[in-house]
This record gives C-alpha cells, sequence and structure tokens, in this order.
C-alpha cells in the first residue's frame, strides 16, 4: 500500500534524523492544529443544522422547542442502532479509562462518532455542550496518530493531553486555561517535558480558531466595575451557593441516571427523556441547546431576552418572578442535561455547567441589589464568577475555573473575587463529594489515574502481567512419592498449588511443608498430598481484584506467593518479588 510505504519511509526518516523530543514537538504542532479542526467542524456542523431548523420554523417558537429535542434523539438513537452499532460513551471518563487501562489507546471510530452524535443533539435542542465530544474526537485523532508512528504510551497520554488542550483552546481561544485543564482534569505531570507540547498544541489549535472564526473572544464583555473590598463577604456568599449547586448538579446527575436505569430498553428511555425534556424547555426556554446566547445575555444586562418567550411573560415586570425564572434555570439545567444524556443523548457537561453557573451568580447579584440593604453590585461580573464557581465544584478544576474565565472575557481585574468563589466552591465540594461526574465510576473500578503517583501506578500496571503461570501443580489424591517424583524432581519452585480434577485450587503445599518427610521413604506410598496441603494465606481473584488489591493482600497477609483464581480455578502464582519488580519498572517509566 502506498500509504504504508510513506509512513515507514517516514519513520525511519523520524529515526536517523529527528530526537524524541523534537518528533514529539512536531505531533503537538499537528495535534493542535487537527483539534482545532475538529472543534471548528463539529461547532459549524451545530449552527448548520440550528440555522437550518430555524429556517424551516413554521410553528411558534416555543413549540419548535418541544418537538425538536424528541426528533434528535430519535435520530441519534436511530444512528447508533442501524449505523454505527457501537454505545455512546461519555467522552472524558471514557478517555481516562483508556488511559488508565487500554494504554491509551481509542478506536478510529471515536474519531467521528463524536462529531455526527453531539451536532445532532444539541443542534435539535439537546440542552447539552459541544467541548467534550470536541475533546473526544481530537483526542480519538491524536490516540490513532501516535498508534501511527508506534510511539509509547506515555507519550500517547501526553498526545492526548495535547488534544484536549487544542479542543479547549480552540473553541474558548484560552490557551492558558486549556494547558491547566489538561494537567488537572488529565492529571498529566507539570514538568517542563509536558508543558512545552501543551503549550505547542495549545497555541496551534488557537491560531487554527483565529484563521477559521477570526480572532473575537467568545463572550462580548469587559469589566467595567472592578472589584472593592466590601463585596469580598457577596463572593464568600456566592462561593458557598456554588459549592452547594455543584454538589446538587453531582447528586441529579446520578439521581436521574438512576431513575432511567429502570426501563428497559433504550426507546422507552428515549420516549420519556424526549418527553421530559421538550416539556422543560418549552417551560424554561434558555434550556435549549448549549446556551451561550443565554450567558451573554446575561453579561449584557438584558435578562429579558436571555429569557426568551416563557407562559410567565405578562409577569417579567417584576425582578422577584424574573429572579424565581433564573432560579429555575440553576435547578433544571442540570435536570435538562443528564435526561438529555440518559435519553439517549451525547454532549459534554462543561458549557451546561457554565449556563448554570451564570444563572446563579445573576441570581444572587439580583438579590443583594433587591434586597432593599443599600447595595448596588455588579451583576455581569457575578455572571461570570458564578460560571468560575460552578466549574471549580463539578469539575474539581480550580485553577481551569480562573483562568478560563479570566482568558474569554478579558477580566482578569477580577482575580481576586474569582479565587475566593472558587476557592470556596472547590474546598465545600471537595469535602462532600470525593469523585467527579467524570471520575466516580472509574474510582470504583480502580481504573482512575491521579497526581497521586503510587495510585497511578498500581492503576496502570495490569495483573496479568505479574502472574506466573509456570508452577507444577500437584493433586490431592497423589502420594507423596508421586509428588516428588513428578512434581518437586521437575520443578525449581519451591511452592505446589493442589487442585482436583476440575481444576479448583484446593490448597498449597511449599517444599519447607515436607521437607522433614521427603527423604523417609516409608511415607512415600502410605501418604499422600492431601496430608500436608493448607489454605493459602489469601486468593487473588482474576476478575475482581486490582493490583492495588493485591498489593493490599500481601502487605496484611505478609505472604511472598499467593494463588489466582479465574472463573473459580486455578489460573496462576503471584509473587511479591515478581509484583515489586514490575511496580518498579512501572515506576521508572511513569517518572522518566
Amino acid at each position: 500500500m502506498p500509504i504504508q510505504k510513506l509512513i515507514k519511509r517516514l519513520l525511519i526518516l523520524r529515526y536517523k534524523y529527528i530526537s524524541q523530543k523534537n518528533f514529539i514537538f512536531l505531533l503537538a504542532i499537528l495535534i493542535g492544529l487537527l483539534a482545532g479542526l475538529v472543534s471548528v467542524l463539529i461547532k459549524n456542523i451545530t449552527f448548520g443544522i440550528e440555522w437550518i431548523l430555524d429556517h424551516l420554523a413554521i410553528v411558534s417558537r416555543n413549540s419548535i422547542y418541544f418537538i425538536l429535542p424528541v426528533i434528535g434523539l430519535w435520530l441519534v438513537y436511530l444512528f447508533v442502532k442501524y449505523v454505527s452499532k457501537k454505545p455512546i460513551e461519555h467522552a472524558i471518563p471514557s478517555i481516562l479509562f483508556a488511559l488508565s487501562k487500554k494504554d491509551g489507546l481509542l478506536a478510529r471510530s471515536r474519531i467521528y462518532l463524536p462529531l455526527i452524535t453531539a451536532p445532532l443533539t444539541a443542534g435539535f435542542g439537546g440542552s447539552v455542550g459541544l467541548l467534550g465530544p470536541a475533546i473526544a474526537s481530537a483526542s480519538g485523532v491524536s490516540s490513532n496518530i501516535g498508534q501511527l508512528f508506534h510511539v509509547d504510551r506515555k507519550t500517547r497520554t501526553l498526545l492526548i493531553g495535547c488534544a484536549a488542550a487544542g479542543a479547549i483552546a480552540s473553541i474558548f481561544q484560552s490557551p492558558i486555561a486549556a494547558i491547566i485543564f489538561a494537567i488537572e482534569v488529565f492529571s498529566l505531570d507539570l514538568t517542563f517535558a509536558s508543558l512545552l507540547p501543551l503549550l505547542i498544541a495549545s497555541v496551534s489549535s488557537v491560531l487554527t480558531s483565529y484563521f477559521f472564526v477570526g480572532n473575537g473572544v467568545l463572550f462580548n464583555f469587559n469589566v467595567n466595575t472592578p472589584f472593592e473590598l466590601r463585596d469580598t463577604i457577596f463572593f464568600i456568599i456566592l462561593g458557598i451557593g456554588t459549592g452547594i449547586a455543584s454538589i446538587y448538579f453531582s447528586k441529579i446527575y446520578f439521581a436521574v441516571y438512576k431513575f432511567f436505569d429502570r426501563f428497559k430498553t433504550n426507546g422507552q428511555k428515549l420516549i420519556v427523556g424526549g418527553l421530559a425534556i421538550g416539556v422543560m424547555l418549552y417551560l424554561i426556554p434558555p434550556l435549549y441547546g448549549e446556551g451561550f446566547g443565554f450567558i451573554n445575555d446575561l453579561l449584557e444586562g438584558n435578562h429579558l431576552h436571555a429569557l426568551g418567550q416563557t407562559p410567565f411573560d405578562d409577569h417579567l415586570d417584576k425582578i422577584w418572578v424574573v429572579i424565581a425564572l433564573l432560579i429555575g434555570i440553576t435547578i433544571f439545567k442540570a435536570v435538562a442535561m443528564t435526561t438529555t444524556f440518559a435519553a439517549g443523548g451525547a454532549g459534554g457537561i462543561i458549557i451546561p455547567t457554565m449556563v448554570m453557573g451564570s444563572a446563579l451568580g445573576n441570581v444572587v447579584a439580583k438579590i443583594i441589589n433587591n434586597i432593599g440593604l443599600g447595595y448596588q453590585v455588579s451583576e455581569s461580573n457575578f455572571t461570570l464568577i458564578g460560571m468560575a464557581g460552578l466549574i471549580a465544584g463539578v469539575l474539581h478544576a480550580p485553577l481551569t475555573a480562573i483562568f478560563l474565565i479570566a482568558e474569554i472575557t478579558g477580566g482578569y481585574q477580577l482575580f481576586v473575587p474569582l479565587m475566593i468563589t472558587v476557592s470556596m466552591s472547590f474546598i465545600i465540594t471537595k469535602n462532600t463529594i470525593d469523585h467527579t461526574i467524570y471520575t466516580k465510576e472509574l474510582a470504583e473500578k480502580g481504573a482512575l489515574l491521579t497526581h497521586d503517583k503510587d495510585q497511578s501506578i498500581l492503576t496502570l500496571m495490569k495483573l496479568d502481567n505479574v502472574i506466573e503461570k509456570d508452577f507444577t501443580v500437584v493433586h490431592p489424591e497423589m502420594s507423596l512419592g508421586q509428588m516428588l517424583h513428578e512434581g518437586v524432581a521437575k520443578s525449581s519452585r519451591n511452592l505446589f498449588p493442589v487442585v482436583d480434577e476440575q481444576h479448583y485450587l484446593v490448597g498449597i503445599i511449599f517444599l519447607d511443608d515436607i521437607r522433614t518427610v521427603m527423604f523417609d521413604s516409608s511415607l512415600h506410598d502410605t501418604t499422600s498430598v492431601e496430608t500436608f496441603m493448607h489454605n493459602p494465606a489469601e486468593h487473588i481473584h482474576f476478575e475482581m481484584d486490582s493490583v492495588k488489591d493485591v498489593m493490599r493482600k500481601f502487605q496484611d497477609t505478609g505472604a511472598w506467593n499467593l494463588p489466582v483464581i479465574r472463573n473459580n480455578k486455578y489460573y496462576g502464582i503471584v509473587s511479591k518479588s515478581k509484583l515489586l519488580t514490575a511496580y518498579r519498572r512501572e515506576l521508572i517509566n511513569f517518572t522518566a
């Protein structure tokens, strides 16, 4: 194949003339460019769908809001069932799982599937974001490029981080926040070796975004009201509010999924979810789609346009009705988003988090301004900082929250209130919820990489790689003489698993157990293996135990060898010496 020959020649030239470091820099440029293209493409596909639907509208706008999400979910359902035939995976959790348990290998389908399912979901009004799918698609591109050029697992991990940073940098035009996101969420080490490729990919992606969509900021906003010391208490209150809202966001996410687990088929989930979304959008139109327009309207102080046409239009001259509707958006954005996912839609959670935070921040400012205390605060500033508070709480990514909001608005003047609110929200959420929406299930599976190097190394290690299968097995009915001739004489090991006819483990024998009688020929025919065998200190269950569990079992028992059970049958032996050797090798690999 011509392409294969070209790749082969490129690899030969790469090994001859390009160092590993410079090769990674070149790949970072390429991945940043492709991540930017993916992000622009997914946004344009979605905008194209929205444009077509806007021009096809023949009934009232609220009726369209009621109908379109159901159609979008149905199209996604048909595509998944008859075309892709692969279930929709949540973007960030599936990438994190691939990094910890699949050596960063992502299927080629991960490149194009998000580019179809996410625009269909969001373009037809599903209450989700596009950032997660953009990261998923860019990561698929990155992983497959890494496979093409035969890079190792550690380099693939870094390149996937570059893809994530590139997607964020392109969508928000915020390269610094993009780098920090990759470090906080993907648990990349903050070293010069990782920082420079992330920076290169982010800049490359931002330049790609500038080329296609110009250099305008995402939110048209300038900070006109600087931070004042007297407002500190209000930003603390906002931090507490966003912390509580972040906890609510996470709790409602899993509660809605648990509710939809009651339905047996995807068709039932689609019908129930579609109707529920339709009702929510009819009553609260700003829940429609991503919600960037809603945020911009709040930043411009135009809450009437932000709320759109609602059944409560006759009462919008009353500020407390407006506040109540904004509280409704704060509460139901998480419900609408999760219902969209549970009903079969595809999308991300970061932008819905920002919408929810903007509504909550605006609510807090409006209450302060209208409660009669004589204070006046900037509603736009609180709208921005509310977004940061929710991002910090929901994602457990406080630095990303601070720099993202600062960069996309040019609002570095708000650094102090951003830090106050973000730190309060993060502390409250982190002390209440150990893991985020992204990481909870992974942590329960023992498949979560963190900045704790010891835990990450144990997560990356594979149990199958440390199982030894060259131990000679014996049977309980064997005589001592048979064991000596057929086992001990032919083995260099000092442990013998005892299994029955069905290969179930019934005990173990150490050489020390028979050392005192093995030369007594009078016992060779009169005693059996069953006489000397005993139960092992602990068992390792191949299907259930992680390497971390295995390490704990060795520590608790003090044993040097433990048998492995797979499908209830004997599978092999793990020795402490081999486990520690593999751990050290992985540690050197991980920190090199």
